[in-house]
């Protein structure tokens, strides 16, 4: 018996995209059967941008929000921002939001935390009541995401700061802090999980102090930091069962991620209580994005 999941992080685009064989991006309707066979029942499609860029054009709102459009009963989707106009930032989300996004995601700006945009967008967030969905980047210019220190002190304050705002962490310099023993250097940090967990990990003391820090438990960034330590994996699951969520960032039908097959047989070996594997497969996704 395996549970119906919810994924709360795919990537789709809504047309064929004429791709490299490097990256291939499947389109929505291609992953219909594929998510069939993964028993998700529903997926949250990640938005890549407002206008600007190639990337927007091939998954950026108006393209997600049309895909929730065409498949209502599989797809509900996220929305992203474009780097600029802050004081419009409040009103762009109020519209996305009318126009039935779930929350802001894929968060991806390579920006300080504590720059002004990023604190901007959390604030008008927090204010509309909008989960955000953030990767995360171990220095500004590397890559994408909003850019912590090691230890993560920029989230912690962004954590106290806004009490009211769903952050939703995913990616490698994120899920690295997991494990006490986490090396500062940036290979390191970008670096999917292995081995044991040493007990007294950064991202555990956030998980414990503060109740508005939820996780993402998508690719390999989140599944390894589950699965590189079974006996700590299961008892993270259920410490903050309440705060966790399946997700998967396929971004085409060829990808498969092993952390759903491992949780369903986890609570079918009855190691995961049936509780945390239901919150974590379906209902908590259910609840925050109320679907």
């Amino acid at each position: 018996y395996a549970m119906k999941k919810i994924d709360i992080h795919l990537h789709a685009a809504l047309d064929p995209v004429p791709g490299t064989e490097k990256f291939k991006i499947s389109t929505g309707e291609e992953m219909l059967a594929h998510l069939e066979e993964l028993q998700i029942e529903k997926a949250i499609v990640m938005s890549s941008g407002e206008t600007e860029g190639a990337m927007a054009s091939v998954s950026g709102n108006q393209k997600c929000r049309e895909l929730a459009r065409r498949f209502p009963e599989k797809y509900v989707w996220m929305c992203n921002l474009d780097e600029n106009c802050e004081e419009t930032i409040e009103e762009r989300l109020r519209e996305y939001q009318r126009q039935g996004a779930v929350g802001i995601g894929e968060f991806m700006i390579c920006r300080k935390i504590n720059h002004p945009f990023v604190q901007a967008v959390f604030q008008a967030a927090e204010k509309l009541g909008m989960p955000i969905l953030f990767h995360m980047s171990p220095q500004e210019g590397y890559e994408y995401g909003i850019v912590d220190e090691p230890g993560l002190p920029m989230l912690e304050e962004a954590l106290e700061k806004y009490p009211g705002l769903k952050f939703i962490g995913h990616s490698q310099p994120f899920w690295h802090e997991i494990s006490q023993d986490a090396k500062p250097d940036l290979k390191s940090r970008m670096e999917w999980g292995r081995g044991p967990v040493r007990e007294g990990g950064r991202l555990v003391c956030l998980m414990r102090n503060y109740k508005n820090l939820y996780a993402d438990l998508s690719a390999n960034s989140g599944g390894c930091a589950i699965m590189r330590d079974e006996k700590f994996g299961l008892q993270f699951l259920e410490e903050f069962q309440d705060r966790l969520m399946f997700g998967t960032d396929m971004v085409n039908t060829d990808m498969v991620f092993p952390l759903g097959e491992w949780l369903d047989r986890q609570y079918q070996e009855g190691k995961l209580s049936a509780q945390a594997y239901r919150k974590i497969c379906f209902e908590n996704a259910k609840k925050i994005f109320q679907l």
